[in-house]
């Protein structure tokens, strides 16, 4: 999986699409490749390379013209990242060329009747048995060589096809991973991903499951799987190719670090409701009759987006006083859960195509249960399947580490557990305090990341550990689980988090001066608690790192965070460790944007 990129039209497309794979760079990727085509030449000319788009970039010779077009940047799944593995593939008698993203469950099966026919495989991945069975299909038309294949599929893909026979045309499906086209001026775009159109058009068609599409210079045409034809209207993005730039920041972590004041603007903005102390969330498609009735919240995300849940959760029962948790999108569509009429169920995702969550979002209505959306992408799948949501407005997110998208996903649940509290019990008073907090927070946030010198210089201490323990209680075990992963995620050292509340149960016997400890440790009713475990960990010889709302006298050094409303304070505590997570990473000298083993947007099991 990870990357896709298809122009059909007049321009000398392989420019285009090398610049659409580098503005894919940021899924992550291990290889990439290309193939063009004109109606004025002869056959496919294809390049691959393993490594970046750079070096596929040095291997294009200067005479690769053609006007249409498909690229991809390749995450292994099957087979090693190599030049052979990479995509696009081709068929032997060099006609037909694929790229796919997902996965072919039953590649194996396929694979061996194919050799069993005398079909010669050249990679070792199953995207290729695609390739041998359009160029084997006996249909007539290439919408029809594609759809024999799609019938024998099982899995998941998000595919474009080109066939020299075919030079007007390029035809892409789509199951499971987005394909999303792209409308210009008498020319066609499809990409993966919008970062890879929006330089040339903001007027896009996102393709549903079960879809198909042709694309001519001209002209699209969207059908089936079946051939029956269905009605898609270009709808225009907000996101502007100004929005995937660095700003003047070395990396796009620094810069979406550094965007959150703005970000967590845009996610209030239009949506508080001084009147009756409260929030408009019109897209959730919930009247207050129906609030009322919801007796438990589900929460389901993957990584960080569910760590961005738990936080959620715990809002929610705090201000809203409904019986709420987390768990990982990934858990709960594999233990056959049992799904209740009075459940409210909340799928969060940054892209909206995470698949282990849309997976659960499908089983989920499928068996009836009313199914929120909390995603960044208008129009993604998740957005589409569910019965409604609220869109968190972040922006652009080009590092795979995810930061100003989980800050605001925390924002989102924070209006949500507001909207459903004023529904209840929550009164006006408490509701204004949460108000007055949530406008609070872009100042805050700003003050909070005036102290990275500080952060900087705790960061480069804190390189050398080869192991690091993140620990909280209640509100602040959410903030120490994502920590841990940030740090895990991009500096690539080991980290664990646990509730702190759990030290003496066994994590104790881990303390000694070489593994460092962050607590968090908000100012609120269990603050005493945390200066105890603090005790511990100190008696223990232990090297402490606290965030907290004052300095706090068993630690080594403290992070002070400013102070906002208890049940707000989460959104804040988690930045300062994003920061700690990316100088770490600066001084070892990692790949901050792109973490090794990583793809920014997981499409696949």
């Amino acid at each position: 999986m990870c990357g896709i990129v298809g122009y059909i039209g007049k321009r000398d497309v392989a420019p285009l699409l090398l610049e659409g794979l580098q503005r894919l760079e940021y899924r992550g990727y291990d290889s990439a490749g290309i193939v063009v085509t004109s109606p004025k030449t002869a056959g496919l000319k294809m390049v691959k390379a393993k490594g970046r788009v750079r070096d596929l970039e040095a291997k294009v010779p200067a005479r690769f013209k053609g006007t249409t077009g498909i690229a991809h940047t390749r995450w292994a799944t099957h087979g090693a990242p190599s030049d052979v593995n990479a995509h696009p593939h081709m068929s032997a008698d060099l006609k037909v060329a694929v790229v796919h993203n997902g996965i072919i469950d039953n590649a194996s099966d396929l694979r061996r009747k194919l050799e069993a026919d005398g079909v010669e495989f050249l990679s070792e991945t199953d995207t290729e048995v695609l390739v041998h069975l359009i160029a084997r299909s006996q249909a007539e038309k290439l919408e029809d060589k594609v759809r024999d294949t799609l019938r024998v599929i099982e899995g998941t893909y998000g595919i474009a096809v080109m066939h020299a026979d075919f030079s007007d045309r390029i035809v892409v499906a789509r199951n499971g991973s987005p394909v999303v086209l792209g409308i210009g001026e008498k020319e066609m775009f499809v990409a993966s991903d919008i970062a890879a159109l929006v330089a040339h058009t903001r007027q896009i068609v996102t393709l549903d499951d079960g879809e198909m599409a042709t694309l001519k210079a001209d002209d699209f045409r969207t059908y089936t799987t079946e051939g029956t034809r269905t009605t898609a209207e270009p709808t225009t993005v907000e996101w502007e190719a100004a929005s995937y730039d660095m700003g003047g920041h070395d990396t796009y972590m620094h810069k979406e670090i550094h965007e959150q004041a703005d970000a967590v603007d845009r996610v209030l903005r239009g949506r508080i409701d001084d009147r009756f102390s409260t929030v408009h969330l019109g897209g959730l498609n919930l009247d207050a009759r129906e609030a009322r009735q919801i007796r438990r919240v589900k929460i389901l995300g993957c990584g960080t987006s569910y760590h961005a849940g738990m936080i959620g959760a715990q809002m929610i029962e705090e201000l809203a006083r409904i019986p709420a948790d987390a768990e990982p999108a990934s858990e709960f569509r594999y233990r056959n859960a049992v799904v209740d009429p009075d459940t409210l169920y909340i799928a969060v995702s940054q892209s909206g195509e995470t698949y282990d969550v849309l997976a659960a979002v499908q089983e989920l209505k499928r068996k009836g249960a009313r199914v929120l959306g909390v995603v960044n992408v208008v129009g993604s799948a998740i957005a589409r399947e569910a019965d409604g949501g609220v869109y968190v407005h972040a922006g652009p997110e080009v590092c795979v580490v995810s930061t100003k998208c989980f800050t605001n996903t925390t924002v989102a649940f924070a209006l949500l557990a507001l909207h459903l509290g004023r529904t209840r019990d929550l009164s006006v008073r408490d509701g204004k305090r949460i108000i007055e907090g949530l406008r609070k927070l872009p100042a805050q946030i700003t003050e909070m990341l005036e102290q990275e010198e500080h952060i900087k210089k705790l960061a480069e201490q804190y390189a050398e550990a080869r192991s690091m323990l993140f620990i909280g209680r209640v509100r602040g075990y959410p903030v120490a689980r994502e920590a841990s992963l940030k740090l895990k995620e991009v500096s690539y050292i080991h980290a664990e988090a646990y509730p702190a509340s759990e030290l003496k149960h066994g994590p104790l016997a881990l303390i000694e001066p070489a593994l460092p400890t962050v607590a968090i440790v908000p100012d609120d009713d269990l603050l005493e608690k945390n200066r105890a475990a603090l005790e511990e960990i100190k008696a223990r010889s232990g090297r402490i790192l606290a965030v907290a709302h004052q300095h706090q006298e068993k630690a080594d050094e403290t992070i002070v965070v400013p102070k906002n409303e208890d049940e707000l304070d989460p959104i804040l505590m988690g930045i300062p460790l994003q920061l700690l997570a990316y100088h770490t990473a600066l001084a070892l000298g990692r790949d901050i944007d792109k973490p090794r083993n990583l793809a920014k947007s997981v499409t696949v099991e």
